[in-house]
């Protein structure tokens, strides 16, 4: 079932829980959830973003690979949970090794 909806300027607010829900059942859109529990959806970017966002991304994968004791890359696909509880998904991201292993 696809959906559209059109809400000009209305924040659309939604707890952890449904904005994970939202995301499982969405995975095409990219989503991110304030502290506030604004949901954010964010539309796909130009060319010339996404060629700046691909070298970006493709640096640091480079970086990370010859560095792999420090920590783990990630591309924009990813979501993270912050300290004040939004979700977010940055072009491009590295976690040092032991915040990401437990």
């Amino acid at each position: 079932m696809q959906l559209s909806i059109c809400l000009p300027e209305t924040p659309l607010t939604v707890t952890p829980e449904q904005f994970l829900a939202i995301a499982v059942a969405n995975p095409d859109l990219r989503l991110e959830r304030t502290e506030n529990g604004e949901l954010i959806v964010d539309p796909p970017t130009g060319s010339e973003s996404s060629r700046r966002n691909l070298s970006i991304t493709a640096q640091l994968w480079n970086w990370a690979e010859n560095h792999s004791e420090l920590g783990v890359a990630f591309e924009s696909s990813c979501g993270f949970r912050l300290p004040n509880g939004s979700t977010r998904a940055p072009d491009a991201s590295w976690i040092r090794r032991e915040r990401w292993e437990p």
